[in-house]
């Protein structure tokens, strides 16, 4: 009998699909509403890794926010950017943008780049979230589910909730994109 997965390696078939996507596909172009005014697009981070995190105020993993910030002062001089996008898709975030941003600042002493609360699944989600879902198959399932970019705004690796932002998965994928 023939494994089926030795002749499909041999003939140059694959069994998974490869995790690269193109820059193309992910909208890194349309603007978030920054939660200290302005605009945030993903692409004037050309040549950047950049993570982004859907995040919530409410939620149990919401101590993630101090590993985020301890990532960001880690890497942002080597150029990491760490963008956080509170969202209520989930029913766990303040009632309002300068509750946010108050509680970020006081509690966890955030000063990486936030957006204003904005959807990440379905017809309302922001146009990334909806081209991601699109083009790589991943929705947010929870909060503080993490996306990796490299500079190129091609996407690398996704992370669920349970994945702390300073586990050595994380901190190895970011090494080597800064180096």
């Amino acid at each position: 009998m023939i494994d089926r997965r030795l002749f499909l390696q041999v003939s140059g078939l694959s069994l998974v699909a490869p995790r690269a996507f193109a820059a193309a596909e992910l909208d890194l172009e349309t603007p978030f509403a920054s939660i200290d005014g302005g605009d945030i697009r993903l692409s004037d981070w050309a040549g950047r890794p950049i993570m982004v995190v859907n995040t919530a105020s409410l939620c149990a993993f919401t101590d993630q926010y101090a590993g985020l910030q301890a990532l960001y002062d880690r890497y942002r001089d080597q150029g990491l950017i760490v963008l956080a996008v509170p969202s209520d898709d989930f029913n766990q975030e303040l009632g309002s943008n300068d509750e946010v941003k108050d509680f970020c600042e006081v509690v966890f002493g955030l000063d990486l780049p936030m957006t204003e609360i904005t959807p990440v699944r379905g017809r309302k989600a922001h146009p990334f979230y909806r081209s991601l879902a699109q083009s790589a198959g991943f929705t947010p399932r929870w909060n503080f589910n993490k996306v990796l970019l490299d500079g190129t705004g091609d996407l690398v690796e996704t992370f669920d909730s349970r994945i702390d932002p300073m586990s050595p998965q994380v901190l190895r994928q970011i090494e080597a994109l800064l180096r």
